[in-house]
Order: C-alpha cells, then sequence, then structure tokens
C-alpha cells in the first residue's frame, strides 16, 4: 500500500479490532488490516460509513435513521440538549441570544473548549490526565515570564518555550505510564500536586510575580488573542477564504477517491456539508459583527484552528488511526504491530501541548496568570467538556468536534445561570447534572451496542 493510499483511510475502532494475528517483518499491517478485510454485507455496510458508502442522499438520510434507531445517534442528543437548553435560559433571560451575550459566551467557551481537546486524547487512549489544569497552568506562567522582562523573549518565541515546556512534562508523564505500567490516574494526580508545586516555584523566582499575580503587557499579542477582534471587512473576508479552500477540499478529496476506485460520498452529500459549514460560519460572523465592538475575537479562529489541525491528525494520519486503535482494543493494536508505548506517550505529549494552549488562552482571557489558578475544576471542566461533547470514556471514540460541542454546553450553562443569578455553587451542581447524563447516556450507546 503506499502512503497516499494510506492517508486516505477512513478511521474506525471497529476495523483495528479484526487485527488479531502477529504481523510479518517489516511495517506494521493495520492498515493492511483495514483495508484488506472483507466489507460488511447489505444495511451492516452502509451503516458503518454512511458519509462514505451511500449512493444518494436521502440513502444517506435512511442510513442515519436507522443507525440512531440502533442507538448509534452520534452527537445528535448534544445537539438537542444545546437546543434545549438556549430556549430554557431564553425563556427565563431575553437577553441571553443577545449578539453581546452570545459573543461572551463564544469567549467563555474557548477555555473549556481547549482542556476539552487536551483531555481528548487521554480518554482516546482509554487513559485519564488529571494533571491538565495546572499543566495550563505552568505553561501559562512560562509564556509570561518568558515574553517579560527580564527575559523579554518575542511573544511568539515566549509561547513556543511555554507549549514545547508543558509538552515536555506530557512526555514525562506518558513515559513513567508506558514505560513503568503505572496507572495514568497515579501518575497524573501525582503530576497534578507537581506541577501545582511547579508552578508556585516559578512566581517565586519571578520577582515581578506580586503576590502570586503575573500581570501580561495589554500591547503584547498574547493578551490581544482574547482582548481584541478581526475589523468587520477582515472577518468576512476570512470566512469566504475558509469556505472556498474547504470546499475545495471537500469535493477534491471526494473525486480523488471515486478516482482511485474507492467508496466516496455522493456528491449531495459533499455539497449538503458544505452549506452546512457556510451556514454555521456565516452565521457565527455575523453574530460576532452585530455585537459592540463589532468583529470576531481573535481567540475564536485561534482556537477553530487547533481543533481543525487536530481533526486532521486524528482523522487522516497514521498517527491518529493508532491512537484509535490503542484505545478501542490495546491487544489487538500491539498484535498488529503498532508500538503501543510509543504511541501512548505521544498522546500524553499532545494532551501536554494543548494544556499550554488552553493555558495560553486562559491568561489572555484574564490579562494575567495567579498562582489561585485552580486546577483541580479546570481538569474537571475538561473531562466535562470531552465527554458532553460525546467522547467516550472506554477509549476509541471522540473527536476534537466534541471538545467544541462539550466547552460549548458547559459555558451555555454557565453563562445562563449567571444571567439567572444562580450562585457558583449552582453552576457546579448543574454542570456536575449534565456531565452524569452525559456518561450515563455514553454507557448505555455502549452497553445496547454490546448486546447486538
Amino acid at each position: 500500500m503506499s502512503e497516499s493510499e494510506d492517508s486516505t483511510a477512513t478511521p474506525g475502532a471497529g476495523d483495528f479490532g479484526r487485527a488479531q494475528l502477529e504481523p510479518p517483518s517489516g511495517r506494521p499491517v493495520i492498515a493492511q488490516v483495514a483495508d484488506e478485510a472483507p466489507p460488511p454485507d447489505g444495511e451492516a455496510a452502509v451503516a458503518a460509513a454512511p458519509e462514505v458508502l451511500a449512493s444518494s442522499l436521502r440513502e444517506y438520510l435512511a442510513v442515519w435513521g436507522r443507525r440512531i434507531r440502533n442507538g448509534e445517534s452520534g452527537a445528535l442528543p448534544i445537539f438537542g440538549g444545546m437546543v434545549a437548553i438556549v430556549v430554557f435560559f431564553q425563556l427565563e433571560n431575553s437577553h441571553f441570544l443577545t449578539s453581546g451575550n452570545l459573543v461572551n459566551l463564544f469567549v467563555q467557551s474557548t477555555i473549556y473548549i481547549m482542556f476539552g481537546a487536551a483531555e481528548l486524547f487521554a480518554l482516546l487512549l482509554s487513559e485519564i490526565d488529571l494533571s491538565v489544569g495546572y499543566a495550563a497552568g505552568v505553561g501559562a506562567f512560562a509564556i509570561a515570564e518568558l515574553i517579560a522582562p527580564p527575559v523579554g523573549l518575542p511573544w511568539w518565541l515566549g509561547i513556543a518555550g511555554g507549549v514545547a515546556f508543558t509538552s515536555l512534562l506530557g512526555f514525562i508523564q506518558g513515559s513513567l505510564i508506558t514505560r513503568l505500567g503505572l496507572p495514568s490516574f497515579v501518575v497524573t494526580l501525582g503530576g497534578l500536586l507537581a506541577f501545582e508545586g511547579l508552578m508556585l516555584e516559578l512566581a517565586n523566582v519571578d520577582k515581578t510575580a506580586v503576590g502570586g499575580v503575573m500581570t501580561i503587557d495589554s500591547n503584547s499579542p498574547v493578551a490581544k488573542l482574547v482582548q481584541t477582534r478581526m475589523s468587520v471587512t477582515l472577518a468576512w473576508v476570512v470566512l469566504a477564504v475558509v469556505l472556498a479552500l474547504f470546499a475545495a477540499t471537500a469535493l477534491a478529496r471526494a473525486r480523488q477517491r471515486r478516482t482511485r476506485g474507492l467508496s466516496g460520498p455522493p456528491l449531495s452529500v459533499t455539497v449538503l456539508t458544505i452549506a452546512l459549514t457556510a451556514v454555521g460560519g456565516i452565521a457565527l460572523v455575523a453574530i460576532c459583527n452585530s455585537a459592540a465592538p463589532a468583529g470576531v475575537p481573535w481567540v475564536v479562529p485561534f482556537v477553530l484552528s487547533v481543533l481543525l489541525l487536530w481533526t486532521w491528525l486524528l482523522g487522516r494520519t497514521r498517527l491518529g488511526r493508532y491512537i484509535y486503535a490503542i484505545g478501542a482494543n490495546p491487544e489487538a493494536a500491539r498484535r498488529a504491530g503498532i508500538n503501543v508505548p510509543r504511541i501512548r506517550t505521544i498522546g500524553f505529549v499532545l494532551c501536554g501541548l494543548t494544556a499550554g494552549l488552553a493555558g495560553l488562552v486562559y491568561e489572555s482571557n484574564l490579562g494575567s496568570i495567579a498562582t489561585d489558578i485552580d486546577g483541580g475544576s479546570l481538569v474537571l471542566y475538561a473531562v466535562a467538556a470531552a465527554v458532553i461533547g460525546g467522547a467516550s470514556l472506554f477509549g476509541g471514540r471522540g473527536r476534537p468536534l466534541h471538545a467544541l460541542l462539550g466547552g460549548l454546553v458547559v459555558a451555555a450553562v454557565f453563562n445562563g445561570l449567571g444571567l439567572m443569578g444562580i450562585s457558583d455553587a449552582g453552576d457546579d451542581m448543574a454542570t456536575a447534572l449534565v456531565l452524569i447524563a452525559a456518561v450515563a447516556l455514553d454507557s448505555l450507546v455502549r452497553r445496547r451496542a454490546t448486546s447486538r
């Protein structure tokens, strides 16, 4: 199999579970197993990947209906829950759906989305990372100290240094978990405590941290990430360019698959996907441009770019397919020739890297970083955002889109309860109820799928 052909395979945990034989010497056979295994027949084949195997939009919708009836509802319950949340809070307070409040909600959600995206890499491997909250704090302090006097590095180099540091922390934890066989719960719990201490030490060493608080220069791009916005014209131009690139890529990829004799989505499904993406993008830009001040906050395209990058990595690269394979069935992945310890370590490196970016968004939102950051609560919100959005606690299932959806739900709950004047205690209890409902749904779906 050529490298180009391998990059077009669609990831799915079910494909990897069939790899039960030790591979011959040479490259891993995991991709060969996925491609060479005979496809299922009839309805099961279409239900496995309707966007690829359906021959028309009508058949595509019919297949999705069968999947929903079989318990494979995907992100549909999340969308339904989001609609219910929006309707409830709008009825309680008519200010909820105003453009100004929606922009505030979008900015609020970016923090939870980034933490959810960080936790997603651990969950996909059927692991847990309890240290992402304080890892983000360490990264935020590192960035703040690198760009401030006396170090005074350029902002981009300071961000790179802070993110590299959190990636190193992820590498250390991943190595302890994979090389010594320690439980991720224990290692990352130790990391939570160690990183909190490291953050305190960074604040003590830096003389500019007054009372454990480091203020970010308001003229720094780090502070402007959240505090400033695109111009109205630039926002529309960027949207037009992004939609054009997305449409061209989607159409070209579908045509390329058909040219190579592979199953591809029908043109109507591709056009529908492009249209829905365009509607979402236009709505987002229109809402932000109608607020005061007008314009899309820079943090929104930043977070969407990170999610797009991770979506590509997990869905279009061999590393991503290996991560799904290990999360679904680590023993089958090992027998198929995957270096399981190395991939798991890389997963924790990506978790640490994304936590560093979450720390950047966190300190930009506040304009400072302080030692009183509640890393314990942030890791709970990280798990909540990923799981509420649709990622599985049992590994092998989840996408960056789920962190986006879950982060929006968490932010909507906090925002709506804040408008209602509910206390912080009420916020926490409401978020807990949503999280428990999402986990219960995930467990029921898995149990129903296993019983069939």
